[in-house]
Formats: C-alpha cells, sequence, structure tokens
C-alpha cells in the first residue's frame, strides 16, 4: 500500500525525521491560508498523488505570494497528472500540501528497500539526488552507496556513520545524517514498510539535514497490525478494479488486454498469462482467487472481471488441490445464471473432482467453452476472442 508524501513526511517526523513545515489543502483558498499560516515569503504547493515525477509535469510549483499559491492550487485541484510512472492515464489531484520553501545548498538521494537476494533490509543512497534512482544508477552508478542491515541487530550508528562518510556529508553534519537515518529504519521495521525513499534528502542553508520529499510503501499482509496505516489508504489513487479486489481479499493487478483471467495460484497465474500471450492474446488482469475458493470467492471473482469494461473474453483456469473443481464450477454456474455475460467463457478445470466439475458446466445448459489443458484453454479463449471481435 502506498501512501502520500504528507502522510509518509508525517510518520518519519515521529520518528526523529527532521521535515519541513507545511499543510494540506483541499481547495485554492485553503491553500493560500495554509501558506500565510505558515509565514515566510516563499512556499512550495505540492500534488499529493501516488506517482513520481511530479516536478516535471507542474505538480510541483514554487510561489512568492499567497495569490500565486491560489493560483496554482486552481491549476492543479482536480486536474490529471500524467507522469512516466502514472501511465496515460494519469492520477487525479484531490489534495495538495503547502510547504514552506528552504534554501538548498546540497541533495542526496537516501532508500530503504528490501533486498530479495540477501533477504535483508538494504541502504541504497547517492550523492546525486533531486533525480529518479534509475536515472542515477544509469548515469552515475559510481554515486550509489550500499549498506546491507542485519535484521539480528538493525541498524547500528556506525554503519549510519559509513553512509554519511561514503556520502561526503560534512563532519559538522554526520549526527544529524545519523539520526536521519535511523529514524528512516526504525520507520521501516516498526511500521512493517517495504519501502522508505527520501528524494531529495537536502542539506539547507543553516545546516539541517532536510528530508524535503518523502515516499512509504507497506507491506498489505501486515497492515493488521497497524490499523493507524490502514486508514491512510486512499483509494482514488489506486486502480478501482484494484480496489474492488482488495475489498473482496484477491489479489489482483489490472493490465491493458483484453482477456480476462481467474486461476488459482500465483504460479499458475503467471503462466496464464504468458500462455495467453503465446496464443497471440492479452491478459487483462492478473487474479489468483487463493486455495479456498468457495462457489461464493469464485463468483466474486467472476463479477470482478466481467465488471471491466475492457474485458471481451474470460479464461477460468483452475488447477484443484486445496481447491476443489465442483465448487469452481458451481462458481461459475451460478454467476453465469444470475448475470448473463454476451462474452466468450473458456473453462479448464484439473485436479480434485474434476469429473463432478466437467459434469456441472456440462449440464448447465449454459455456452461455457470448455477445455482439458492450459494450451488448449488459451487457444479456444483467444480465437473465440478474436472471432467475437470480427463479429
Amino acid at each position: 500500500m502506498d501512501i502520500h508524501e504528507y502522510q509518509a513526511k508525517e510518520i518519519l517526523s515521529a520518528f526523529g525525521v527532521d521535515t519541513p513545515r507545511g499543510g494540506l489543502a483541499y481547495s485554492p483558498e485553503q491553500a493560500a491560508y495554509r501558506a500565510r499560516e505558515l509565514g515566510g515569503n516563499k512556499w512550495i504547493v505540492k500534488a499529493q498523488v501516488h506517482a513520481g515525477g511530479r516536478g516535471k509535469v507542474g505538480g510541483v510549483q514554487l510561489c512568492e505570494t499567497d495569490q500565486e499559491v491560489q493560483d496554482a492550487a486552481s491549476k492543479m485541484l482536480g486536474r490529471k497528472l500524467v507522469t512516466h510512472q502514472t501511465g496515460p492515464e494519469g492520477k487525479g489531484v484531490y489534495r495538495l500540501y503547502v510547504e514552506g520553501a528552504v534554501q538548498i545548498d546540497r541533495e542526496i538521494y537516501v532508500g530503504f528497500v528490501l533486498d530479495r537476494t540477501t533477504q535483508r533490509i538494504m541502504i541504497v543512497a547517492s550523492a546525486e539526488g533531486g533525480m529518479e534512482i534509475e536515472d542515477i544508477s544509469a548515469n552515475r552508478p559510481d554515486s550509489i552507496v550500499r549498506a546491507v542491515i542485519d535484521p539480528a541487530v538493525g541498524l547500528r550508528e556506525f554503519q549510519a556513520r559509513e553512509v554519511s562518510f561514503a556520502l561526503k556529508v560534512e563532519p559538522s553534519l554526520t549526527q544529524q545524517m545519523v539520526r536521519t537515518l535511523m529514524g528512516c529504519y526504525r520507520a521501516f521495521r516498526d511500521r512493517d514498510a517495504t519501502m522508505v525513499e527520501i528524494n531529495p534528502l537536502v542539506i539547507t542553508g543553516d545546516n539541517r539535514v532536510v528530508a524535503l520529499d518523502a515516499k512509504m510503501t507497506f507491506d498489505d499482509n501486515a497492515l493488521f497490525r497497524h490499523p493507524a496505516i490502514s486508514e491512510l489508504r486512499d483509494k482514488s489513487q489506486e486502480d478501482p478494479r484494484e480496489s474492488r479486489a482488495a475489498d473482496r481479499g484477491l489479489s489482483y493487478v489490472g493490465l491493458e488486454g483484453k482477456i480476462g483471467c481467474i486461476v488459482n495460484g500465483a504460479g499458475l497465474a503467471m503462466a496464464t498469462m504468458d500462455t495467453i500471450k503465446l496464443s497471440g492474446g492479452e491478459p487483462a488482469n492478473f487474479l489468483d482467487i487463493g486455495g479456498g475458493a468457495t462457489p461464493e470467492r469464485v463468483g466474486k471473482a467472476f463479477r470482478l472481471v466481467k465488471s471491466d469494461d475492457k474485458v471481451q473474453a474470460i479464461l477460468v483456469n483452475i488447477f484443484a488441490g486445496i481447491n476443489r473443481c465442483d465448487w469452481v464450477a458451481e462458481g461459475v454456474v451460478q454467476v453465469l445464471r444470475e448475470e448473463p455475460v454476451d462474452i466468450p467463457v473458456v473453462v479448464r478445470l484439473s485436479g480434485t473432482n474434476v469429473e463432478e466439475g466437467q459434469k456441472i458446466l456440462a449440464e448447465s445448459g449454459l455456452p461455457i467453452i470448455r477445455a482439458a489443458t492450459l494450451k488448449e484453454a488459451a487457444d479456444r479463449v483467444v480465437e473465440a476472442w478474436q472471432n467475437e471481435t470480427k463479429a
């Protein structure tokens, strides 16, 4: 789960990370009021969206009067912000963060991520801040500093000092840098995050180490331990299909194809998507219905997939171990009787109670296309989709 910049800064501040003073605004008038409330003579107005690259497309504006703040807010609120991370559909801007501007002497990149290779939390930092880490890695690979954290002891102060030295931070600021890194690590660990990124982490004209921007991502499977974090979820920034799936306890990722997939098991779901592509089609989603697929759960998954207007054919591919093929068949038949569809539906069942499942499908009287293998199912759903498109 992603959260907004201002939310990440609130969390990091509680762990000792220095951030600029700021305030949230939902209207141009409120943005101007926030600027006056903060004081000073320069402010930054930031669109709050779950995507990077805001500054390149007008989502971050420097203002010198409260009228400029109000004008900038008017231009941002309600628009779609399209960056390289949002895709062409963009993200809606419904809230702004107004911050007091700070004098920047230097920018640094700092990120805490899960390294799958070492199965450890890793610090990834660079003396070249203010740009995407992918660009830093491509253009200045020598500037990247890495440090692996032992989970048995956590981040130690000597490690944080070594990172500070490697980034060539002034000795007088080392302790501030250590405090910032230790705070980021504790926030990552204690809140079950999967990423903490500060870009840029700046050294200001008055010799402070300040997080000018912040991103945090959290492990969905650990949110039950953090109800306060769960409440920070902003569904307006999510794919509505994925939001509906999450509310129903389903693992779903929306894609751009035309063939909807209902599969049990992440590995089989990936294989199904690959086979659809090999057969000449494009999957519209990744959907894993999980191990205990009751007829009701299958029905929820089916309704979710067919609610996507882009879906022009549906492939159900179930290998039943913990699942039962007859449960899946009952769920498919039940939802198609209650809510008939005018697109092709292909079902491939294998495993526990497969004969009973095939019998339920055959005796349903519904126009369900059956297949015995994954390749056959993929070929048939792509063929049916192509025929439907031509018609």
